[in-house]
C-alpha cells in the first residue's frame, strides 16, 4: 500500500464532522467459509448489503488523515452532493459527502453512497459548477454500482449474496483481512475505463439536470490537464483513471450537444468562493 494511497483513503474527523462520518466496522462473519458457494456467490446484492459493505469499506480504509476541520464546508458539499444525487436514479441512498485533508487531488466513492472530494483537489476549482461535475462523476458511480460490480468480479465475489446477509451477525477476522485487501486493491487499481467514461458523461447529465453549467467536469479536466503528470499530487489520480485528454475527446465526441445546450447554466463562482476558502 503506498504512501499516496494510504494518504487518500482518510476518516479521522473532529467535531461536527467526525460525528456525521462515523461509520461502524461491519461484522463479516462466515465469509470464509462462503467461498466454495459459487452459487450463492453469484446471488445479486440488495441496498441493504450494498450499503453495509460500503461503510465497512469506508470505515477501515479511511483512517490515516483527518476530514478538513471546518463544519460549515462539509454542510456546503454535502448540501451540493445531496441535491446532485436527488436527480439521479437512486436518491433514497443515505448520501453523505466529506472533504479530505490532503493535498493529493482525487475523489472516489464507496458503494452505498459515502463520497469523498480532497481539499486538494477543492483548491484547484473555481465555482460549484466544477464541484457539480465532479461529485456528479462519484455519484455516477454509486448509481451504476461500478465498485460493487467490481468486487463481483474480482476475487471477493464469495461476498456477495449470502455471505453479506451471514455477514452482519457474526465475525472472521480473516475474512474481513480478505475483504479489506481486495478494497485496497481496488481502488489502487482503480475501476474500467469504461467505468470512468461512463460515470463521466452521466455525471454531466445529473449536474445538468441540477442546475448547473454543464462544463463543470470537462473545466476541471482541463485543469489537470494542463499540470504536471509527474507531479506527486496526481499520481493516485493518473494511475487510477483514463488520462484527462482522452476523457476530454470522449465527452466531446459523446456529449458535445448536451454540454452545449446547457453552457448557459449557472456556475456560481461567487457562492463557492464565499463558502470555500483555497488552503493557504
Amino acid at each position: 500500500m503506498s504512501r499516496v494511497l494510504a494518504t487518500t483513503f482518510l476518516l479521522l474527523a473532529a467535531g461536527a464532522a467526525q460525528a456525521q462520518f462515523r461509520l461502524p466496522n461491519l461484522d463479516v462473519g462466515r465469509m470464509v467459509d462462503s467461498v466454495k458457494n459459487v452459487g450463492k456467490a453469484s446471488k445479486e446484492i440488495n441496498q441493504e448489503e450494498e450499503i453495509a459493505i460500503g461503510r465497512d469499506l469506508a470505515a477501515t480504509l479511511l483512517g490515516a488523515a483527518p476530514l478538513v476541520s471546518d463544519a460549515r464546508m462539509q454542510r456546503y458539499v454535502n448540501n451540493v452532493g445531496r441535491w446532485i444525487a436527488s436527480q439521479s436514479e437512486r436518491p433514497d441512498l443515505p448520501w453523505q459527502f466529506g472533504v479530505l485533508d490532503a493535498p493529493q487531488l482525487n475523489a472516489f466513492a464507496v458503494p452505498g453512497g459515502t463520497i469523498f472530494i480532497t481539499r486538494g483537489l477543492l483548491d484547484r476549482m473555481r465555482n460549484e459548477a466544477e464541484l457539480a461535475g465532479v461529485l456528479g462523476h462519484e455519484i455516477t458511480h454509486v448509481v451504476k454500482k461500478h465498485h460493487l460490480k467490481a468486487i463481483q468480479k474480482g476475487a471477493m465475489t464469495a461476498l456477495a449474496g449470502d455471505a453479506l446477509s451471514m455477514a452482519v451477525k457474526d465475525k472472521n477476522a480473516a475474512a474481513n483481512e480478505k475483504l479489506v485487501s481486495f478494497g485496497k486493491e481496488m481502488y489502487s487499481r482503480g475501476l474500467d475505463k469504461g467505468d470512468e467514461f461512463e460515470a463521466d458523461r452521466l455525471g454531466v447529465v445529473l449536474a445538468a439536470r441540477a442546475g448547473y453549467d454543464a462544463y463543470g467536469l470537462p473545466s476541471v479536466l482541463q485543469t489537470l490537464q494542463a499540470m504536471n503528470a509527474q507531479d506527486s499530487g496526481l499520481a493516485l489520480m493518473f494511475k487510477t483513471h483514463p488520462a484527462p485528454g482522452e476523457r476530454l475527446d470522449l465527452l466531446s465526441e459523446k456529449m458535445q450537444p448536451t454540454l452545449d445546450a446547457y453552457s448557459s447554466q449557472p456556475q456560481l463562482a461567487e457562492r463557492f468562493r464565499a463558502e470555500f476558502k483555497p488552503a493557504k
